[in-house]
């Protein structure tokens, strides 16, 4: 079936809900739900029962930059920087070097085991190189771990920050394979300037979209998620057409945002989380919708045994060395090493050697495929049993919680106080996003009159206004005193 423009409105949708569906219906079985969405895209493909005829790696890579922004963005939105500050070298460390010990590792390799020459090998080593974050937040959210000490925050951080380090290395050793004589002194270039602009990027991109979002006045409260999507879009393109690493810069863009007082935040995060599943689904669709099975079955001996090494060798080997300056116990090492799951990432760069046409850019490909495929089978699917199995999760709670304690437990607050707005206040007439609360107290309610006010970032406080604070410490109700300018 050739795609049109009559059907592909018809087809689109139907894949997105039979991929809903089937998503939903494997957790029972415990299969990863990334793989069935895969599935679904081969099913349906040139050699499926679907019979579409889509063989467009341009048209497949622009999908997979678009879906990669919203899931690096998404993830940064969620990422808690008080969570993440005991673990940002061991992350930075894990998404740097450890990348990079990955890709060398794997890239010898596969040069001493195939015929591909030592620059086309570390090209391969580099494309799966790096933690799929689509992958592991997915797994490790449906599966709902809750694992010890500071290892979630970890894998997260690492994940979410891993693939331009990888992107670098792609696009670097392509350019060797293409250009061998080249010297790989300039690799060196690249990488800082690729990763020092990415930097500056994020963060400036994120105070000016921390400031256009908080004063930019928009009629429907609905816009305002459409508004933070096209400023991470710009964030990503500008940062690219300087040199800079996209990727990386929409990823410290929304760990930026993330952390700052936003109006209508909880309106922006919930659209959020909702478009990255969407996104996940539309990635993995398209690329199982990108494979042809036929070219898959000949390299599946080479493709296993690569798998196996990257899984067993590879990915321990950069994890002990990478984490080796940090006091960890070895079990939780060896945990994040299991915790490498790859996924649509590194099959979205193995699109670029197709695009460049070098020679063995489809067996690269086929490849990259199986190894992202056998990864989340096989590491995906035991995630929870290796955990319990290393000691590293966390027992269940026999009680079940209240809807307070659970509130009260992810908000880590414990004090209610009551403030009255005084007339002539400071914080009359102000919205709540320009007093710049503490991040560890929240106004709750507004008791306004005989009404009963649940305020966001936009919400103008009058005089008069009784507003119910909870927060975790009486440190924190003075701190917040002394903003609203009470005595």
């Amino acid at each position: 079936m050739t795609l049109t423009t009559e059907n592909i409105i018809l087809i689109g949708s139907i894949l997105l809900f039979i991929s809903i569906v089937v998503g939903k219906t494997s957790l029972r079985f415990g299969i990863p739900t990334l793989v069935l969405f895969l599935g679904v895209g081969m099913m349906a493909g040139s050699e499926g029962i679907g019979g579409i005829n889509f063989n467009d790696p341009k048209i497949a890579q622009f999908i997979g930059i678009l879906s990669l922004n919203v899931i690096l963005f998404s993830g940064g939105l969620d990422t808690d920087w008080q969570t993440i500050k005991p673990v940002l070298w061991q992350g930075i460390s894990l998404s740097t070097v450890g990348v990079l010990l990955t890709a060398v590792t794997l890239g010898v390799f596969v040069w001493a085991v195939t015929d591909f020459t030592i620059y086309e090998a570390l090209l391969l080593g580099s494309i799966v190189s790096s933690t799929d974050a689509a992958a592991v937040f997915s797994i490790l959210r449906s599966k709902r771990l809750a694992l010890k000490s500071n290892l979630r925050p970890t894998l997260e951080l690492e994940s979410g920050s891993n693939d331009p380090m990888a992107y670098v290395l792609t696009i670097a050793f392509l350019g060797l394979v293409l250009n061998p004589e080249q010297s790989a002194w300039s690799l060196l270039f690249l990488f800082f300037k690729q990763m020092l602009l990415g930097t500056i990027g994020g963060y400036l991109f994120g105070r000016i979209s921390k400031y256009i979002i908080n004063k930019i006045h928009l009629v429907f409260e609905g816009l305002y998620p459409l508004l933070v999507i096209a400023l991470m879009y710009i964030t990503f393109a500008a940062t690219d057409l300087v040199g800079g690493n996209g990727f990386l810069a929409v990823y410290l863009c929304g760990v930026y945002l993330g952390n700052q007082i936003l109006i209508h935040k909880r309106t922006i995060l919930r659209m959020f989380d909702g478009t990255a599943s969407l996104m996940q689904i539309v990635l993995f669709l398209t690329l199982g919708l990108l494979v042809f099975p036929s070219q898959i079955l000949p390299v599946m001996g080479i493709g296993l045994l690569i798998s196996l090494f990257l899984i067993f060798v590879a990915r321990p080997v950069s994890v002990l060395l990478g984490l080796l300056p940090f006091k960890m116990k070895f079990r939780r090492r060896i945990y994040i090493s299991w915790v490498g799951l790859r996924g649509a990432v590194p099959i979205v760069f193995a699109t670029y050697p197709l695009l460049a046409g070098i020679e063995k850019a489809n067996m690269i490909f086929n490849i990259v495929f199986f190894i992202s495929l056998t990864s989340v089978l096989i590491q995906g699917t035991t995630v929870a049993a290796v955990a319990k199995w290393l000691h590293v999760q966390l027992p269940e709670k026999v009680r079940r919680r209240t809807p307070v304690e659970i509130f009260m437990t992810e908000h880590g607050k414990t004090r209610l106080a009551e403030l009255e707005i005084p007339e002539n206040s400071f914080a009359a007439g102000k919205k709540i996003v320009d007093l710049h609360f503490p991040r560890k107290a929240i106004i709750a309610m507004i008791h306004r009159g005989e009404e009963f006010i649940t305020p966001n970032g936009s919400t103008v406080i009058n005089a008069k206004d009784v507003l119910v604070i909870l927060t975790e410490s009486k440190d924190n109700i003075e701190e917040v005193k002394k903003r609203l300018q009470l005595d």
